[in-house]
């Protein structure tokens, strides 16, 4: 199984993505610094879709690539982490 990609590997593409869907689904600092703390323990994820609910938010992604961001009330799909 892969591990998520850092930031700072992430293609200038899905960062800019991603930032745009942390303003539009207004994802404040507390819940980045979850995600933040997540990414750094360099979890594994699956090849195919997954996502990881953090609550207030999910974040879906494909094999090392996070994808974009949901909220609570939004269905995600692929393997739930």
């Amino acid at each position: 199984m892969p591990q998520i990609e850092t930031w700072s590997h992430l293609p200038a593409a899905v960062r800019d993505h991603l930032v745009e869907r942390m303003h539009d689904r207004k994802i404040g600092i507390g819940d980045l610094n979850k995600l933040r703390i997540w990414i750094e323990s360099r979890p594994e994820v699956p090849e195919g879709p997954w996502y990881k609910d953090f609550g207030s938010f999910k974040l879906c992604g494909e094999g090392k690539y996070p994808k974009t961001f949901l909220l609570p009330g939004q269905v995600a799909t692929g393997q739930k982490l």
